[in-house]
């Protein structure tokens, strides 16, 4: 199975990395993918597909190897429909853009299921499990240092009674 994740379109509508900058975003989405991909989606490849010039990359060190592209020429939904033409193997589309769907299923030879942006959102697939490494994966797109801010915060404004 070949999930192809619409970058922007998920973490735009994502609340908890919409308010983030892009590059935040990105970073945000390819964490989580790392860590929770299976959990999320489902065994297979998963490419992740952004807008913007920067060059293509492979996100290593979680649990899933994410694939990066960034649509150099066009948009990421012409790369996004182009890549399922291209695929021998079945096909999701994670996009809540229902047009793109349609598109990537016109032009694929294989099948092609669209999925809501929703299914790659931390919350989807509730409590999360451990990783390889024996921590627990909440923290997977999460910014740099959030944790310790919580934890900053909660040590200013929290009582033990509050906890």
């Amino acid at each position: 199975m070949l999930f192809v994740v619409d970058g922007y379109n998920v973490t735009r509508r994502d609340p908890a990395t919409s308010a983030l900058s892009l590059e935040d975003q990105r970073d945000a989405l390819v964490a989580r993918l790392r860590v929770r991909g299976r959990d999320l989606l489902g065994n297979g490849r998963i490419v992740v597909v952004f807008d913007g010039a920067h060059g293509p990359g492979l996100s290593t060190g979680g649990e899933v190897p994410v694939e990066i592209v960034y649509a150099h020429k066009g948009s990421a939904d012409d790369e996004i429909v182009n890549i399922a033409a291209r695929s021998k193997q079945p096909v999701v589309v994670v996009s809540s853009d229902r047009e793109l769907g349609r598109r990537a299923a016109e032009r694929a030879t294989v099948a092609v299921e669209v999925r809501e942006a929703s299914t790659c959102f931390e919350a989807a697939r509730g409590k999360p499990r451990k990783n390889a490494r024996g921590s627990i994966a909440r923290d997977a797109g999460l910014p740099r240092g959030a944790n310790a801010i919580t934890r900053e915060l909660k040590d200013l404004w929290l009582t033990d009674e509050d906890e």
